[in-house]
């Protein structure tokens, strides 16, 4: 009872109440909210902190930046919701709130689309040499939607486009990146298409920022073959599985362009099944399935691997 009433304290507030709604439509910073409300660091900065305290909002540092969202779990990760939700949409102080959101989140997305523009050459380039990415797409939707999936964490994100297809196959998802221009490209897409079960934090795929046995479903798109050692990443994909979770890994399969490695940054030209095998089940994993989808010139292969109830922590060289 006693957090529920510090919760409760925490959010009677005109400035805390407006700062819950704004921080339930995207991940904001001090400096974003101070933009759209148009008051002073120190005064948000001891709001956030009250909010924070409180389980109201979640906090996720990145490098020097720090946002702020809406909480998802926790006690008072209910009562945040709830409250935004009381709140009436037509509310004159929330709709001119939400106005100033939209035109930073636009700022935003003009700053994506210029990093964009910039990379988009190379991996059209790339992209070429096997099958495209809508029929990937097809594959993993149906294989994401064929048991019921709370939490998603997408590791490697890059430009988000994996919640972006999967957001509406689960509950909850999370997307982990350790390139800030790829976390601000994907943070920008999610909010334009008003995806709000899904952030993205940074965060090493060899070293989750998350605890053990947290998602549901875990997927590794077109990450493994530039990781140093990718059975180190299986490792921690399976510790922060829940038991009977599923993993879905997304890459090639082993090919001879050795020109990836000094045009495309690939550290692996693919990988061989009975080697995946291998480091699935010393990840503790049970392999299920391999579909391949050939292309021009690369296959692409979606592994698929379940957690059991107890897990061998060992790693394959």
């Amino acid at each position: 009872m006693d957090s529920l009433l510090s919760a409760m304290k925490a959010a009677a507030e005109p400035t805390r109440l407006r700062l819950l709604v704004l921080c339930a439509h995207a991940d904001l910073t001090v400096s974003d909210l101070v933009h759209v409300l148009g008051q002073s660091q120190p005064r948000l900065s001891r709001h956030l902190k009250l909010l924070a305290e409180a389980g109201l909002l979640d906090r996720n540092r990145e490098g020097s930046w720090v946002y702020f969202r809406l909480a998802h779990d926790g006690p008072s990760a209910a009562l945040a919701q709830t409250l935004v939700d009381a709140l009436p949409d037509e509310d004159p102080t929330v709709l001119r709130d939400l106005r100033r959101l939209e035109e930073l989140m636009g700022e935003r997305a003009q700053r994506a689309e210029d990093y964009f523009r910039q990379v988009a050459d190379q991996w059209d380039e790339l992209r070429a040499l096997y099958v495209h990415d809508d029929e990937v797409e097809r594959q993993l939707s149906t294989l994401i939607a064929a048991e019921p999936v709370g939490d998603l964490l997408d590791i490697g994100t890059g430009t988000g486009r994996i919640l972006e297809v999967l957001a509406d196959k689960v509950e909850h998802a999370v997307g982990i990146d350790l390139s800030s221009d790829m976390l601000m490209l994907a943070r920008s897409k999610l909010e334009r298409a008003r995806l709000r079960n899904c952030v993205v934090r940074k965060g090493d795929m060899n070293h989750l920022p998350l605890g053990e046995a947290s998602f549901d479903a875990v997927t590794v798109h077109q990450v493994l073959h530039y990781a140093e050692r990718p059975s180190r990443a299986i490792q921690e994909a399976a510790r922060v599985l829940r038991p009977g979770g599923r993993l879905f890994i997304v890459d090639f399969q082993a090919h001879d362009l050795d020109y990836l490695r000094s045009e495309h940054a690939h550290r692996w030209l693919g990988f061989e099944e009975d080697r995946m095998a291998d480091w699935l089940e010393a990840a503790g994993l049970q392999p299920e399935d391999c579909n391949h989808l050939k292309g021009k010139a690369l296959t692409i292969c979606i592994w698929t691997a379940r957690q059991g109830q107890a897990r061998d922590r060992s790693v394959a060289a």
